[in-house]
């Protein structure tokens, strides 16, 4: 087995230290109703879901409205990717865009599984991943382009909180199906 390299281990404390937001805000807001109490009933539910959903609904709005903004200004990136294979600054805001769509996505189903299928005291959780999604998303981006170490943390911050909801609710509901 090799070494890690500097970029490796950069990524790795990353990671560890994504894992560390993702457990604090996913079972911390689980166990600590900071927003609530709330009112059992399928309205609020999913009034929480969609409103914590309009946060990284909001990155994704972000990162698309800065490439139609720099494709606006620079004449070689005017036509689009489908017309033109784009400068390098394009190439990046598409990469950015691209993940921030892909998180926004996982997300979203994590959101409304959480707040659907978990007891009514858990939900702090949805709101504290939303509001942990947009600052992972502003670290993503501003260190994007300084390589994987420096937007480690912000991918990490958005990733793990999705995974261990989505997890967290795969697990809860093969107890009660298995075990009722």
């Amino acid at each position: 087995m090799t070494a890690l390299s500097t970029h490796q281990r950069g990524v790795l404390r990353g990671m560890a230290a994504g894992a560390i937001v993702a457990v604090v805000v996913v079972w911390g807001g689980a166990f600590v109703d900071l927003f609530g109490p709330f009112d059992n009933d399928l309205a609020t539910r999913l009034s929480i879901a969609s409103g914590a959903s309009l946060l990284p609904a909001l990155c994704l709005m972000f990162a698309l409205g800065r490439i139609a903004k720099h494709r606006f200004f620079h004449a070689a990136d005017i036509d689009g990717a489908g017309l033109s294979e784009g400068t390098p600054r394009v190439q990046l805001l598409r990469a950015l865009a691209q993940n921030t769509h892909e998180q926004v996505m996982l997300a979203v189903v994590a959101y409304f599984a959480w707040v659907l299928l978990m007891p009514i005291g858990t939900l702090s959780a949805v709101v504290l991943a939303a509001i942990v999604f947009v600052l992972g998303r502003i670290l993503f981006f501003a260190g994007y382009a300084r390589g994987a170490p420096a937007r480690s943390l912000g991918f990490t911050a958005c990733f793990y909180p999705t995974a261990l909801m989505l997890a967290t609710v795969a697990v809860m509901r093969a107890s009660r199906w298995l075990f009722g």
